[in-house]
């Protein structure tokens, strides 16, 4: 395999790997946080629709019963979110180890034998596979891309992807 095509799937591999990563933490913070959030919400809304006549309209109480009732299906994810949280962590360890293989096959001449290379890139994506839990929470994918694109640093994957061609 040449320097080139090596990079580009390294960093397409980094991309997969991080985004897990974030889908898995994205889904333990939805766990962890949102309950608490909806809880503080709703007990804000029914005491400020003791003052606002409109907030205690049919509507909305319909509205936040509904919330209510969605926020019991996390339970089903309660008992693994410390899954969730390692399954993260440890993707994010990949996900950094990648970026220092990338740089590192970044500084290698281009005539070198790259088969050390391949063989850590097929190792490294054998233990993210084994990492992934299956199962994700509603809305993980839609935090996981806030996280991963405004919270990581992924210059290194754009930077070979959009600027070699």
């Amino acid at each position: 395999m040449n320097k080139d095509a090596l990079l580009k799937l390294i960093a397409e591999t980094g991309y997969n790997i991080g985004y897990a990563a974030k889908k898995h933490l994205a889904t333990y913070d939805i766990v962890e946080k949102l309950p608490g959030w909806i809880a503080i919400i709703s007990l804000a809304a029914g005491v400020f629709a003791l003052i606002y006549p409109a907030l205690s309209a049919n509507y909305v109480s319909a509205i936040f019963i509904v919330i209510g009732i969605a926020s019991l299906f996390l339970n089903f994810y309660i008992d693994q979110k410390e899954a969730y949280a390692t399954a993260g962590s440890d993707l994010t360890s990949k996900f950094h180890e990648l970026r220092m293989l990338y740089q590192l096959v970044k500084s290698t001449p281009d005539a070198s034998d790259f088969s050390n290379s391949v063989t850590e890139l097929k190792a490294i994506q054998a233990h993210a596979q084994s990492l992934n839990l299956k199962k994700q929470v509603f809305m993980s994918d839609w935090y996981a891309h806030y996280k991963f694109f405004w919270q990581s640093q992924t210059g290194w994957m754009n930077r070979h992807q959009f600027c070699r061609r």
